[in-house]
């Protein structure tokens, strides 16, 4: 468990966010590229790249099926749409793309359909090889409890299940149900035994381990649970990911970044700023919350929690 105070731990985001400039570029605060979208499901992958982007992503992208692409697009001009994975040659027109790509988001809405599964798995091989941050969430859980070895030994990815993605991965790694009643450890031992991924477990409070060091996000949020918060969560990790690997790569000794690595840096940072849009929505909305009034309370969450 970890020996620092929550301002300790929010201290250390703020330690990430880069300072807005002037002589800064487009794309230099980052470029985030959301896998996912199909027919049936195309409002995750839009929540998560509008909120990467909202986070401060310089540029979103999204990556999905043909019958997605529209309805996407028509959510908002700001997403940069490419209706490619399940194109005879989507793997060739992606790997194209990869080297803008500072980090992934994997599985929002992506349904699983077996075809566009394989192409994913080969994207996100492709991008580990380029060691990019990778955060697979959703039907990317999937495939990877279809094929832990997937991202066995890749220390920049993250998992966010949820109890019951949770539980299926567990039992496929270790062929038991996890321990219930200590989820910490159960959290420690798969990160171990998938060689240190980073998993942040959602629940009631949020267990983040990279199999070495454990944080627990405990930041209040609200009683509402309406369906597309995970996917605020995956986006703006995606973003804050990039962040702290670049701090990490220009040297970070001696500091609590150092001790719990960018990853789970990263992880904190989405699991307190989601919590806070909830309360923050909640406040204003209450039963009729949804995650579109979360996604207008980023600023203001992001304000309270890193300024």
């Amino acid at each position: 468990m970890a020996t620092h105070s929550p301002v300790q731990l929010l201290e250390m985001v703020k330690s990430v966010i880069p300072p807005l400039q002037f002589g800064m570029h487009k794309g230099q605060a980052g470029r985030v590229a959301v896998i996912g979208g199909c027919q049936e499901y195309t409002g995750a992958p839009y929540f998560a790249a509008i909120s990467a982007l909202k986070t401060g992503a310089d540029l979103s992208h999204v990556f999905c099926s043909a019958g997605a692409a529209t309805v996407i697009k028509g959510y908002s001009p700001e997403l940069i749409v490419h209706p490619l994975l399940d194109s005879q040659d989507a793997l060739n027109e992606f790997s194209q793309w990869l080297p803008r790509f500072h980090a992934l988001v994997v599985g929002p809405g992506l349904g699983r359909d077996s075809q566009i599964l394989k192409t994913v798995a080969l994207v996100i091989q492709k991008a580990l090889q380029h060691k990019l941050p990778v955060i697979i969430d959703a039907d990317g859980l999937f495939l990877v409890t279809q094929d832990p070895s997937l991202i066995n030994g890749h220390p920049t990815v993250i998992l966010t299940p949820n109890a019951a993605e949770f539980g299926r991965l567990y039992k496929k790694v270790f062929d038991r149900d996890p321990n219930v009643d200590e989820p910490i450890i159960s959290v420690k031992e798969l990160s171990r035994k998938l060689g240190y991924v980073t998993i942040v477990h959602k629940g009631l409070q949020d267990i983040i381990s990279n199999g070495e060091q454990v944080l627990v996000c405990t930041e209040p949020g609200s009683f509402r649970r309406c369906g597309g918060q995970g996917d605020l969560l995956s986006g703006s990790m995606g973003i804050f990911a990039f962040w702290s690997t670049e701090v990490v790569k220009k040297g970070a000794e001696g500091s609590t970044l150092q001790i719990y690595g960018p990853g789970m840096c990263a992880a904190y940072a989405a699991c307190a700023l989601t919590r806070v849009c909830n309360r923050h929505a909640f406040e204003v909305c209450g039963r009729s919350m949804t995650t579109t009034d979360m996604i207008s309370q980023i600023h203001n969450s992001f304000q309270s929690l890193f300024t």
